[in-house]
């Protein structure tokens, strides 16, 4: 007849470290990172990626105005950029990679 053990706690623990170990992208998270500067009087551009150095292509990034209107609709483009005219109103930019990663900048903050 075979008998079963229990695991004991130092053994579960031991198991866990070791999948951290083994597994570092779970135990490691990354952040989304956006900045957008004039590029030059009349002009925005936007740079999207994520803490960990990848970029951000194919990333929604909206203009939007204070009265919740979306000024303009986007997306980064390959080289994780979107360019677009500043609006006449006041607004702030949505960087939005899903639940927990995005970044909204105001308009003030864009030089």
């Amino acid at each position: 007849m075979k008998r079963i053990f229990p695991m004991s706690s130092w053994a579960i623990a031991l198991g866990g470290l070791g999948a951290a170990l083994v597994s570092p992208s779970l135990a490691l998270a990354h952040y989304p990172l956006c900045s957008c500067e004039m590029a030059d009087a009349q002009t925005v551009r936007c740079t999207g990626g994520f803490s960990d150095g990848s970029g951000a292509p194919g990333v929604t990034l909206d203009v939007i105005s204070y009265d919740e209107q979306v000024l303009v609709a986007g997306k980064l483009g390959a080289d994780s950029t979107l360019v677009f005219p500043k609006p006449a109103s006041e607004f702030y930019v949505l960087f939005d990679a899903g639940p927990g990663h995005t970044v909204e900048i105001e308009h003030a903050d864009i030089h």
